[in-house]
């Protein structure tokens, strides 16, 4: 009887296992029916080709085009002097973009802030890259510091609005339409250990919505392995704190990538060392810096995160830099421009309840405004010109009237001298006439008369004078 009970309870729970399995069986075969159905849809979307027609060949084109076009970018450096900004600069390309006849910024002559650019043209397996760096000599080194990132502030605002006008203007090459926009900030901490301060906050924060924000700890060579590890931590969460947004790398397709760049990204920020001077160990030509208790290698990343920012910065999102700035920073300023909306978040005076053609009314009536002014200033000039050309010619004729004065006089006094000189000689002729007894009328018919009469007799005529 026990055994017959066993017997029929256990039929329920293999039915119900066996109606389970049913169900997972026939909701597999759905789902497997559901794919084929997409890959049907699929299939009609993309039409297969039976030759090879040569579109696929478009990246490459696109890659030629690229390269001889050339690259942009820009990169802002910003932080106190003596952190190692023209180091690591000079150590992230591999040449001299700072030497001594362009020195760093730490090493020039300044009183207040302000932004200075360098340009450079880089060449690398045959692709160009036009490099801008961007230093702020004499940040932070005035006893007041209020207000001392304005000057950078403006700079990145007056690139965007450079790059605005650009784009708004008839002639949009790549002459007339140059990409000046800073693509990335890195920012330099000191390495003191005690967290960022009141300055850097506070221009971190400003910072953070118009560019791409990477903080740099400068000179890592200063603090223990322990120590560096606790100021990371120390600035993170103070960036947390403060809602300072710094840029984030962003993930590759490759996962292989994807565990080395997440390896990299725990590193920020980026304690580095740079140098410009080249050792030789082990046969190997490295950057480092040597001190009394050992070498420094700038590319030992246990010794510093020199590698992982040059390779994230440049090897692996600098494309990624180009498109957040242009995608996000420099739409949120188009944006603010065109609404009439302030950097503060308010509206700009004379911006509000502006449609564009009301814009473009506006536009045109300041535009004949300048014009007719333009005329007006055009034709203070042309009457100017005028009047001074006249007041030429009076002058001018002024002064050829006393020239004609002056030959006239001349030529009178000349005349006065003739008259006197006939007179004198028509006295002296008188008194000749009156010495001989003979005028000079006689005396030339008596020298006739003596000729002719020669010339009658044969005789040749000896040469004589007038008497």
């Amino acid at each position: 009887m026990k055994s017959e009970l066993t017997a029929t309870s256990v039929k329920p729970d293999i039915l119900k296992t066996h109606s389970q399995t049913n169900h997972t069986s026939n909701g597999l075969i759905e789902e497997k029916q559901d794919k084929d159905k997409k890959m049907q849809i699929d299939d009609k979307k993309f039409k297969q080709l039976d030759g090879y027609v040569g579109f696929a060949n478009l990246p490459n084109q696109v890659h030629r085009k690229a390269v001889k076009k050339g690259f942009d970018f820009t990169l802002m450096v910003v932080g106190g002097s003596g952190l190692g900004k023209s180091t690591l600069i000079n150590s992230m390309f591999l040449t001299d973009i700072y030497s001594s006849e362009y020195p760093g910024p730490s090493l020039r002559v300044k009183k207040t802030v302000q932004v200075e650019t360098s340009r450079i043209v880089l060449k690398e397996n045959g692709v160009n890259l036009t490099l801008t760096i961007v230093d702020t000599p004499g940040f932070g080194d005035a006893v007041d510091n209020s207000n001392c990132w304005q000057p950078v502030m403006d700079f990145i605002e007056s690139r965007y609005e450079d790059y605005l006008n650009s784009e708004s203007r008839v002639d949009r090459t790549k002459k007339a339409h140059i990409d000046s926009r800073v693509h990335v900030c890195l920012y330099f901490i000191a390495p003191s250990g005690h967290g960022l301060k009141p300055l850097d906050i506070e221009l971190m924060k400003k910072l953070s919505d118009k560019v791409n924000l990477i903080p740099v700890i400068g000179k890592a060579d200063t603090m223990t392995p322990e120590e560096c590890t606790a100021f990371k931590k120390q600035i993170l969460n103070e960036l947390t704190q403060q809602k300072i947004k710094i840029y984030t790398f962003p993930d590759v397709d490759d996962e292989e990538e994807n565990k080395v760049n997440k390896q990299m990204r725990e590193r920020v920020p980026f304690a580095v060392v740079g140098s410009n001077t080249i050792l030789e160990i082990d046969g190997k030509k490295l950057r480092g810096r040597k001190y009394p208790w050992g070498t420094v290698i700038v590319e030992n990343m246990d010794h510093s995160d020199f590698v992982p920012l040059r390779n994230m910065v440049l090897r692996v999102h600098l494309q990624d830099l180009k498109d957040v700035t242009n995608n996000v920073h420099y739409e949120n300023y188009r944006v603010r421009k065109l609404a009439g909306i302030g950097t503060d978040g308010k509206p700009v005076k004379g911006g509000i309840e502006k449609n564009p053609l009301a814009q473009m009314e506006e536009e045109k009536k300041n535009h004949d405004q300048k014009m007719k002014k333009m005329e007006q200033e055009m034709e203070i000039v042309f009457e100017m010109k005028v009047k001074e050309r006249n007041q030429r010619l009076v002058d001018s004729e002024i002064d050829l009237k006393k020239r004609e004065e002056g030959m006239r006089r001349s030529l009178e006094k000349l005349q006065r001298e003739i008259e006197e000189r006939k007179k004198l000689f028509e006295t002296e002729k008188f008194t000749w006439e009156q010495q001989n007894g003979i005028t000079f009328d006689e005396l030339r018919r008596k020298n006739m008369e003596n000729l002719t009469k020669e010339s009658v007799d044969g005789k040749k005529p000896k040469k004589k004078g007038i008497f």
